[in-house]
């Protein structure tokens, strides 16, 4: 069984579409292998996939390279992912099947507060966060994620993002609110977390002011 980084927080025929979203996207990356799964979901909100055939462990080895994996033993300067689960004037707090603390120093994401970093890089609640565990000192924001978000901030065109929905719903959404032609594509962060590219003439704010009524979700801009 591997524990996917990555939650599931809507209830109803909304947790209904997600779990029918992740056993599609499960399937495209299984489908050349000998591998049958069956997808769980925990009570801390984190899905489980349980394998099994032939090519089970590198079904299981594929998932988490994709995701991100829950695990209650993790190793000391290795990279891990938790969900981002709150934030105060100390710093941000992820999930990773346990809380995992990084202060506001070991962000590194330029000046500002925790509220403010979050605004200014779209992290909506919920959207996983890649960190290192270092033998000395507190978790700190992995470098590749760092990179990341500084890429965002760097590019030619903003984004918008969003939660509690799945990638074909907020794509459905851009489209019920005639902004087709505005975007370049929609990125998935996480089962329910997704980021809207924008096109370069495309103002993100306006994007976000136009869908947020059509949308019960958190949102974000990324204003290069």
């Amino acid at each position: 069984m591997v524990v996917l980084a990555t939650k599931l927080y809507v209830d109803g025929e909304a947790a209904d579409r997600a779990l029918d979203s992740l056993d599609s996207l499960v399937a495209d990356t299984l489908a050349d292998l000998d591998a049958e799964w069956t997808i769980g979901h925990r009570d801390d909100g984190f899905p489980s996939v349980t394998l099994t055939g032939e090519d089970a462990e590198v079904a299981r080895n594929l998932l988490r390279e994709q995701w991100g994996a829950i695990t209650p033993h993790r190793e000391a300067g290795a990279t891990y992912v938790g969900t981002l689960d709150s934030w105060d004037a100390d710093g941000f707090v992820l999930d990773a099947g346990e809380e995992v603390r990084v202060p506001t120093d070991e962000l590194g994401l330029g000046p500002g507060g925790p509220s403010q970093i979050r605004k200014r890089y779209g992290l909506v609640q919920h959207m996983p966060l890649r960190f290192t565990d270092p033998e000395d000192g507190p978790p700190r924001l992995a470098d590749a994620e760092r990179d990341r978000l500084y890429d965002w901030s760097r590019a030619d065109t903003g984004r918008v993002n969003v939660n509690s929905a799945t990638r074909a719903e907020a794509r459905a959404t851009v489209n019920r609110a005639g902004h087709a032609q505005d975007i370049v594509t929609v990125e998935r962060l996480g089962l329910l977390e997704q980021s809207v590219v924008c096109r370069e003439e495309t103002d993100p704010p306006g994007l976000l002011a136009d869908i947020g009524p059509h949308l019960p979700a958190e949102m974000l801009c990324v204003v290069p």
